[in-house]
């Protein structure tokens, strides 16, 4: 069931969106040779908890803390870990979110290591923009295939694979939420963008296939080629408006 918001639910989420935003800036900005995801989830954490909220990710069917951080052909839900260290070159997707006053935020984006390659660079451009190509048609009375279509057509032009096997979702008092939000999909298919819908959109690309595998931790997913992976996402109201409301804004 999808739960159209409130103009006043929507405010609140706008502030777990906030509070998102600015986790995921303190992580980006704690990507560098020599950390490790650990010490990286653990500064997101301590942000989200110092301003009264709650990292909605932690303790999520069973996941083991604040973060998923994910490196190079890991497309989503690494677990942080003292061991693994970031080198020079990598590329790392950072997905977390936190909650307040009942309501969820929810955000991703994938950072440089020091200095990447042309290649890595460019399909991190790529999977960022296509986020905002599929949020211009994040507008009432288009539909979810409108978005999906947008963003599959921007990187399959580009040579990139679009994961199909994990998509998108609604959020508000529940982090995952109806409807579920694919990166693909027909122009004027799927369910209808009403204003009060609250969605995450996120864009999971791959270098090479579309395809992936889950390693046998239960959580991370690879690509099944072993080729880059990049993955950015904001949470978003439909307005009445025209162009939707992003809620994961930083300050």
């Amino acid at each position: 069931m999808i739960v159209l918001k409130t103009r006043r639910e929507i405010e609140l989420m706008r502030e777990a969106g906030r509070i998102s935003a600015m986790a995921l800036k303190v992580a980006g900005e704690a990507v560098q040779p020599g950390v490790s995801t650990f010490e990286i989830d653990a500064a997101a954490r301590k942000y989200i908890e110092s301003q009264g909220a709650k990292p909605n990710f932690l303790g999520l069917y069973g996941f083991p803390a604040a973060a998923c951080i994910s490196i190079n052909d890991e497309v989503i839900h690494g677990i942080p870990s003292k061991n693994r260290i970031l080198k020079e070159g990598d590329i790392v997707s950072i997905d977390l979110g936190a909650e307040i006053d009942g309501y969820n935020g929810d955000n991703a984006a994938t950072f440089a290591v020091g200095k990447i390659s042309d290649e890595a660079q460019r399909l991190i451009d790529t999977t960022r923009e296509s986020l905002y190509v599929g949020l211009k048609k994040a507008v009432a009375g288009n539909r979810l295939g409108d978005i999906g279509n947008a963003v599959q057509m921007y990187c399959q032009e580009r040579g990139y694979g679009v994961v199909r096997d994990f998509v998108g979702h609604g959020v508000g008092r529940k982090l995952h939420e109806d409807p579920s939000v694919p990166n693909f999909g027909t122009p004027g298919r799927g369910v209808r963008l009403l204003p009060g819908m609250t969605i995450a959109v996120e864009p999971m690309i791959n270098q090479g296939t579309w395809e992936i595998n889950q390693l046998s931790d239960g959580w991370t997913v690879v690509t099944k080629d072993g080729k880059l992976s990049a993955h950015f996402e904001h949470t978003i109201a439909i307005t009445k408006d025209g162009e939707c409301m992003i809620l994961t804004k930083p300050e």
